[in-house]
C-alpha cells in the first residue's frame, strides 16, 4: 500500500474560475444537494467521511439481518457517476477556515486542503451518550454501517451462545436485550428483535427456546414516540407489548457494564437488569464542526453541537456558507431525513441564484411531510399532517415511502425481495454474523498510539504526501 500524491483534476470537465462548490458530507443533505447542482456551472466537491450514502432510516434491518448493508449503502461514487460537475472525496473534515475560505479534510494521515467560493456543511451527527462515553464499549449505537453490522453479530451471537450456555442464569442473560431509547429507532430495533425472536429463529435451536427471549425497551421519558403525540404513542406501546416488548418508561440509565444495565426509576429506586446485549438509541451529538463554525462566524452552538443558522440557511456573515441537516439548529426542527433533504435542496438552489445575480430565495421552511416508524411485521404508526394512522395501513404507507427514497433501481429491487422473504415467509437472509463484526470496533479502540492515523483518519499535523501508519508499501 502506498499513499504517495497523485494529481486528480477538480471534476471531468472542470473550467478554470468556475466556481467551486465543497460539500462537506455524503448523507441526505450532503448528496441532495449535490445532484441538485448538477445542472449548474460549477465544480462540485462532496467530501465524505465514509465512501457510500447511507440510508440510516433502516439501519436497524440490516442490524436484524431483514437487509444487507449494500441495499442501504450504495457507494457515493457509484450514485454521482454520471454527473460529470462532481467530484467524491474520502476524507474527514477536520478544519474548515472561513476567513481563507478552505476546507481541510484528512485520511490515512494524508491532509488535503480544498479552496471553495461556496461551501455546504452536512456532516450530520453521531451518537451520544449524554457525557457517559464509556456506556458505548458495551451498548453500541445506530448511527453507521458499523454499528449494524457488530449489533447483528451480537444480536445473533447472543442465541449462538446460549445454546451452548450451562447454566439457565446464563441463558437468561444471554437472551435478554436491552434498547435504550423509546423514539423510532429505538422501537422499531425492538420490536424486530422480538419478532426475530419470536417467529425467524423459533424453530432453529434445540436446547433453548428462543420465543422465550426478553425484550426491554427503556426511555427516561414518559412516554413511547413522544413526538408523535400522546394516541399514537399508546398505541405503539400497546404493539409492543403484545408481541412481548416490555416497555419501561421513567427509566433512567445510570451505568452500563458487560453483563447488565442499571436503571434509576422515577421514584428513585435503583435496579439492575442482567442483559448480554444493550443497545443504545437515545441522543444525538451534531458534528464537532458546528463548534468550529461557530467559534469563527460567532454563531450560537447548543448543547447537542447544532449551530445556529440564518433563516436562508446560512452563517451570520458569510453567506457562502450553508449549514443544513441535523447540524442546524433552526425553528426547533427534528432530525430526520426530510429536514435534511429539503435543506440541501435549498441550500443548492440559494447558490445557483446567487452565482446567476438572481434575488434571494424566501426564508427556508420546512414542510413536514410526517414520520413513522414499524413495530413490526404489518405493523405500524404514521403521522402525516392532521392524519394518523396504525397498524396495516400505516405499515404498507412505510414501505411505499422508505422505497421511493433508497437510492438505485438496483437497491430497491433487492430491498423488495428481501422484504418479501421476511414479511411474507420466516427467513432472513442476512444472518452472518462473525467475530470480526462484534470485536472489531474494540481492537480499533484499543490500537496503540503508532496506529492512531489508521484509525482515525490522521491527526492534523500530518505532512501531505506521507504514510505516517509507518506500513511499508503492498
Amino acid at each position: 500500500m502506498t499513499t504517495s500524491p497523485a494529481h486528480v483534476p477538480a471534476t471531468s470537465d472542470s473550467r478554470p474560475g468556475r466556481p467551486r462548490v465543497v460539500i462537506v458530507g455524503s448523507g441526505f443533505g450532503g448528496l441532495f444537494a449535490a445532484r441538485r447542482l448538477e445542472k449548474a456551472d460549477v465544480d462540485v466537491t462532496l467530501i465524505g467521511k465514509t465512501s457510500h450514502h447511507l440510508f440510516q432510516p433502516l439501519l436497524y434491518q440490516v442490524a436484524t439481518g431483514i437487509l444487507s448493508e449494500g441495499e442501504i449503502a450504495p457507494a457515493t461514487r457509484e450514485v454521482l457517476a454520471r454527473q460529470k460537475n462532481a467530484r467524491v472525496v474520502l476524507g474527514e473534515v477536520v478544519d474548515v477556515d472561513l476567513a481563507a475560505r478552505t476546507v481541510t479534510s484528512t485520511v490515512l494521515g494524508r491532509r488535503t486542503v480544498h479552496p471553495y467560493d461556496e461551501l455546504i456543511v452536512a456532516a450530520g451527527a453521531g451518537q451520544s451518550y449524554f457525557g457517559n462515553d464509556q456506556f458505548a464499549e458495551f451498548a453500541p449505537g445506530m448511527k453507521s454501517v458499523d454499528d449494524a453490522l457488530e449489533l447483528r453479530g451480537r444480536i445473533f451471537g447472543a442465541f449462538e451462545l446460549a445454546e451452548i450456555a450451562e447454566t439457565q442464569e446464563e441463558v437468561d442473560r444471554l437472551l435478554t436485550f436491552v434498547v435504550v431509547g423509546a423514539g423510532p429507532t429505538g422501537v422499531e430495533m425492538a420490536g424486530q428483535i422480538a419478532e426475530l425472536a419470536r417467529r425467524t429463529l423459533r424453530r432453529d435451536f434445540r436446547r433453548i427456546d428462543p420465543t422465550g427471549a426478553r425484550v426491554v425497551l427503556l426511555d427516561a421519558a414518559p412516554a413511547v414516540l413522544p413526538s408523535f403525540g400522546e394516541k399514537l404513542g399508546d398505541r405503539a406501546r400497546r404493539q409492543l407489548n403484545d408481541i412481548g416488548v416490555e416497555v419501561q418508561l421513567g427509566a433512567m440509565v445510570t451505568d452500563v457494564d458487560a453483563d447488565g444495565i442499571e436503571v434509576k426509576d422515577a421514584d428513585g429506586e435503583v435496579r439492575r437488569i442482567s442483559a448480554a446485549t444493550k443497545i443504545w438509541a437515545a441522543g444525538v451529538q451534531a458534528s464537532p464542526l458546528g463548534r468550529i463554525l461557530g467559534e469563527q462566524s460567532g454563531a450560537e452552538v447548543d448543547r447537542a453541537g447544532r449551530i445556529s443558522v440564518q433563516p436562508d440557511l446560512t452563517l451570520p456573515g458569510h453567506p457562502e456558507v450553508h449549514v443544513v441537516g441535523d447540524m442546524m439548529a433552526l425553528d426547533k426542527l427534528p432530525g430526520v431525513a426530510q429536514v435534511a433533504i429539503q435543506g440541501g435542496r435549498y441550500a443548492a438552489d440559494s447558490i445557483r441564484r446567487r452565482l446567476a445575480g438572481k434575488e434571494p430565495q424566501k426564508p427556508f421552511h420546512y414542510l413536514d411531510k410526517g414520520s413513522m416508524a414499524t413495530i413490526s411485521r404489518f405493523s405500524a404508526v404514521a403521522d402525516i399532517g392532521k392524519l394518523k394512522f396504525s397498524g396495516f395501513v400505516a405499515w404498507v404507507i412505510w414501505l411505499v415511502i422508505h422505497l421511493l427514497y433508497l437510492v438505485g433501481f438496483k437497491n430497491r429491487l433487492t430491498t423488495i425481495l428481501h422484504w418479501t422473504v421476511s414479511f411474507l415467509g420466516r427467513g432472513r437472509s442476512q444472518r452472518t454474523a462473525t467475530q470480526q463484526q462484534v470485536f472489531g470496533r474494540l481492537a480499533l479502540e484499543n490500537l496503540p498510539p503508532e496506529f492512531e492515523a489508521s484509525k482515525t483518519g490522521g491527526p492534523k499535523t500530518a505532512p501531505v504526501g506521507e504514510d505516517v501508519t509507518g506500513r511499508e508499501s503492498a
